[in-house]
């Protein structure tokens, strides 16, 4: 549970101050702060508490998966963007469009949490901690980013308390995308224990990029394409597309995964979370023409990046709600980790991700190789 972390969370002691001071970095013009240990290094953002970068800190080529959307810019000499969003954000409580009211009322895309500057930071050269405040929600957060001696796990434990007296649904996503040149054409393949899918729906006067049919269901990685079937789990072979569908994560597990492994590096990204926190992954599959290419791997509460309203309207979706709860005057808490490693040659496909005592195995089955990676804690 979060709660043993909150007594700390407090205020810049004189301690934090100094730490401060020395693991702070700038990533692409933005203030960062920067957790690593013999393994891995991570940066996140002091706006937002973004992580922004990983590295496992033997990679020569320091290849970070992590989606850069102002790589371009900076290798053409330009400013870096100001605004929020960069490799995994949290989207709270908000994720995608407002309706006209919300905007009239100054709620803007995504929600508050990934713009909010980090409040009460408790820092240590292994873990940060925050608290914030959401003003238009009357929402507290509260995250702790956290790595052990000896693993290259990050673990991510985040609460959310309501201020008001009454019941209401939120939106939450924990938008983890990767991005280029870790992600190119027809080089990375993702993996999930997820198989129920959907294409997000659309007007067809807004189709625009998108290849994929609006609203059709189908079984991950097979889905209904214009020409037939597209296997969703590769990155495509060209540019000049975007696609979104929906996938809900395995009803008969406790923990679900998602990966993306770079089959030229052998390199790969993953997440493992409780299923109870987030049932939904939200693929957002955008290749423009300019080369920024992206795949969020958006796992949440629901299934699209939708206002409220229209994720109401699908309810239920596979049998299943598309909108988390938040109780009055309640608190939410969720546990997941974010992993990096380097896998051996041949290793094309993860079957499995599982915790067992002191580990964390992923499984190629058809490949007959698994990767073990230390991992003493749990979720």
């Amino acid at each position: 549970m979060l709660s043993p972390f909150l007594p700390l969370v407090f205020g810049l002691t004189g301690v934090c101050h100094v730490l401060l001071a020395q693991l702070a970095v700038q990533h692409e013009g933005r203030d960062a702060v920067q957790l690593s240990n013999e393994k891995i290094e991570v940066v996140i953002t002091r706006t937002g508490g973004a992580l922004a970068s990983i590295l496992l800190r033997d990679d020569r080529k320091r290849l970070n998966p992590m989606w850069n959307p102002d790589r371009l810019l900076r290798e053409a000499g330009a400013p870096p963007r100001q605004g929020p969003g960069i490799g995994h954000f949290l989207c709270v409580d908000g994720f995608g469009p407002t309706t006209q009211e919300e905007q009239a009322a100054g709620y803007g895309f995504h929600g508050e949490a990934h713009r909010i500057e980090l409040q009460n930071v408790q820092l240590t050269a292994h873990s940060l901690a925050y608290t914030a405040h959401l003003p238009l929600v009357q929402e507290k957060l509260a995250r702790r980013i956290s790595l052990a001696p000896g693993e290259q796990i990050v673990l991510v434990e985040t609460e959310l308390e309501s201020e008001l007296p009454f019941d209401r649904p939120i939106l939450w996503a924990e938008h983890g995308t990767i991005g280029a040149p870790f992600l190119g054409l027809g080089n990375v393949v993702v993996d999930q224990s997820a198989s129920q899918c959907r294409t997000k729906p659309y007007p067809e006067t807004a189709r625009g990029l998108r290849t994929l049919p609006s609203g059709k269901d189908f079984l991950w990685p097979e889905a209904p394409g214009d020409q037939g079937p597209v296997n969703l789990r590769q990155s495509p072979a060209r540019d000049g597309r975007m696609d979104h569908i929906g996938c809900l994560m395995d009803p008969q597990r406790e923990l679900e995964f998602i990966t993306a492994l770079n089959l030229n590096e052998n390199l790969l990204i993953g997440y493992l979370f409780r299923r109870h926190d987030y049932p939904w992954v939200q693929h957002w599959m955008n290749y423009p023409a300019n080369k920024a290419y992206a795949w969020g791997l958006e796992f949440g509460m629901q299934p699209y990046d939708m206002t409220k309203r229209d994720l109401y309207a699908l309810t239920p979706m596979f049998g299943t709600p598309t909108l988390r709860w938040l109780p009055a005057k309640s608190k939410l808490r969720t546990r997941f980790f974010l992993f990096l490693t380097k896998v051996p040659a041949g290793f094309r496909k993860v079957d499995e991700v599982r915790l067992q005592t002191g580990q964390l195995v992923l499984e190629d089955r058809t490949a007959g190789q698994r990767v073990l990676l230390a991992c003493a804690r749990t979720l």
